[in-house]
């Protein structure tokens, strides 16, 4: 029974997948729309530097300025440095 239905499923979503690669044909994409005014094309360099070296460069920016302005003076680990190893009760007394 379960291979029946997983026969049925895979047979569902081929045809779905099959009829959506149909309909939707590239030949629609050479026709403009109304106001469609594209520009002139990115190169490779320019693709690289939008999408990949300026998102970088903001985070290391807004990193950076975190960094420098933070004030805060709880740097150290001060829960380790606040535990007293050594007990303050001397032997023999209770």
């Amino acid at each position: 029974m379960d291979k029946k239905n997983a026969l049925r499923a895979g047979a569902l979503a081929a045809g779905t997948t099959l009829m959506m690669l149909l309909m939707s044909s590239p030949a629609l994409a050479v026709t403009r729309d109304d106001g469609d005014d594209p520009g002139p094309g990115l190169s490779v360099v320019e693709t690289l530097g939008l999408y990949v070296v300026a998102p970088l460069a903001l985070f290391a920016l807004i990193a950076g300025l975190v960094w420098v302005l933070d004030r805060s003076k709880d740097r150290g680990d001060d829960t380790s440095s606040n535990i007293s190893v050594r007990g303050k009760a001397k032997a023999g007394q209770a």
